[in-house]
């Protein structure tokens, strides 16, 4: 994904104090914390010295004070850490996220004493009073995550990480809260598969804007060859991937097609996409849209084939976690006879982040149909090893809420002589995954991603967004 594509975070601080403790510790431990965001690369939103003792959050004044401040920044605010450099008032933490009522996740990190300095003058409690912090939060019915230890130094390089993992569940949360999805064309008939609810996914804060195929094809149809928009993209193709041998012809047409797909999506601001492909471009229009659609993925806007709208919601999901592309890819095949690896393939769409090398072709399981002069426009190529988050999102519409699954493994060098895009993947326990998906009715799709984010989205799923998400760990 291209660096333009990543934004500045901001995350809200609450810092914890009370009195009877030692309240230095409240100043240095508002400082320390700063200092760890920022040097993040993220922006703080917080109670200064001037607004608060401290800048931290003690009585119901200052909870009403710094709830305020993080109301006046609702639209930037992508989650909120609350430090606890001493026992903290967990009744004023709990007051100001409920009248703050901003819904994003939450971060609660606690500051280790030193053996050496127990006296009451440095002793902290903090250990004692993130219990208290979060039995308030359980209380009140708000959502919060946890460090990986119970204290941490907001200088340490253990918090670093959880940081790092902790923007991922914002990321993931406020990207998800909010999604317009384009569904290009309708659901291809030998594909009931990919069938999903728009009024689950509209429920959960996800609209499904939909075009027909028609439309694409009819304003392709309206297009001059030398259409600006439609030039610019055929020299984007061209340098994106090797495209020798293929006709200009053909250039052309997807060029086109990219084009009218990149200006309908501006129109109606949605940010990812799901296309009709299987025959009917083929046969109708005379190319395979998968190097489009790889482009977009590649600068993450994640776009899935066969209209799978759930599936590119996965694809999403993994996206902002990373922030680095995602593809969608078919559970397709055993490896030999090792029962944890299996190959994932698809035909290809593949953005040009998961090759080792990669050129254009055509599709050859669609060419025997339709004739290989309508089908150019794969992207071809073995991916390269590395490791792998997945995720399968579906619409449960028997029980009306979202569900899903995800996990890690590691995509592999093991030799593999096949057409499309291809890789070998070993799963710890994954005939344990694949007896869960057949038992559980999951898509024969997962989404992709070379990354390790599994923790990440299913917290921000799971924790945040409230949907059934199980968690394959080995």
């Amino acid at each position: 994904m291209s660096e333009a594509a990543k934004r500045q975070m901001t995350l809200g601080m609450i810092v914890g104090n009370r009195g009877f403790f030692p309240d230095h510790l409240a100043r240095s431990g508002h400082q320390e914390m700063r200092t760890s965001l920022e040097s993040a690369g993220v922006k703080v939103v917080a109670l200064s010295e001037a607004e608060s003792k401290f800048g931290a959050v003690e009585t119901r004044e200052e909870a009403r004070r710094c709830a305020d401040l993080f109301k006046q920044h609702r639209e930037a605010i992508d989650g909120i850490v609350v430090t606890l450099p001493n026992f903290g008032d967990e009744r004023a933490i709990a007051d100001t996220l409920r009248m703050a009522g901003l819904s994003v996740p939450i971060l609660i990190q606690a500051t280790p004493d030193t053996p050496g300095r127990m006296t009451i003058r440095d002793r902290r409690d903090s250990f004692c009073g993130k219990m208290s912090a979060c039995n308030n939060l359980s209380q009140y019915g708000i959502p919060y995550s946890l460090t990986t230890l119970h204290t941490e130094l907001p200088q340490s390089d253990t918090f670093r990480r959880d940081l790092d993992w902790f923007l991922g569940v914002c990321r993931v949360v406020k990207g998800l809260r909010r999604l317009r999805i384009g569904a290009i064309g309708a659901r291809p008939a030998a594909f009931n598969t990919v069938r999903y609810s728009e009024k689950i996914l509209e429920a959960n804060g996800i609209s499904v804007e939909t075009i027909d195929l028609s439309e694409i094809l009819g304003r392709i149809a309206r297009m001059k060859d030398d259409d600006s928009a439609a030039q610019k993209k055929l020299q984007s193709i061209r340098k994106y991937v090797s495209t020798q041998s293929i006709p200009d012809a053909a250039l052309l047409k997807m060029s086109k097609l990219g084009a009218v797909i990149d200006g309908w999506m501006q129109d109606t601001d949605v940010i990812i996409s799901a296309i009709q492909c299987w025959t009917s471009l083929e046969e109708y229009f005379g190319v395979v849209p998968c190097t489009v659609m790889s482009m977009m993925s590649n600068e993450g806007m994640s776009s899935a084939c066969e209209v799978d709208i759930a599936g590119v919601v996965g694809m999403h999901a993994l996206r902002l976690a990373s922030e680095t592309p995602s593809a969608l890819l078919d559970w397709n095949n055993n490896y030999a006879d090792d029962p944890d690896k299996a190959v994932c393939f698809h035909c290809s769409n593949l953005p040009k982040h998961f090759f080792k090398d990669v050129r254009m072709d055509f599709q050859e399981i669609i060419a025997g149909t339709v004739g290989k002069e309508n089908t150019f426009g794969t992207c071809v190529g073995r991916v390269k090893a590395g490791p792998m988050s997945f995720v399968r999102v579906s619409t449960d519409d028997r029980e009306g809420k979202i569900r899903g699954y995800v996990g890690e493994g590691n995509f592999t060098d093991d030799s593999l002589e096949t057409f499309g895009g291809a890789g070998v993947v070993h799963i710890p326990q994954l005939q344990k995954l694949l007896r869960y998906i057949c038992e559980r009715g999951f898509e024969h799709h997962v989404a992709a991603n070379f990354s390790s984010v599994a923790s990440a989205v299913h917290e921000a799923t799971s924790r945040y967004l409230g949907w059934d998400m199980y968690w394959h760990k080995s």
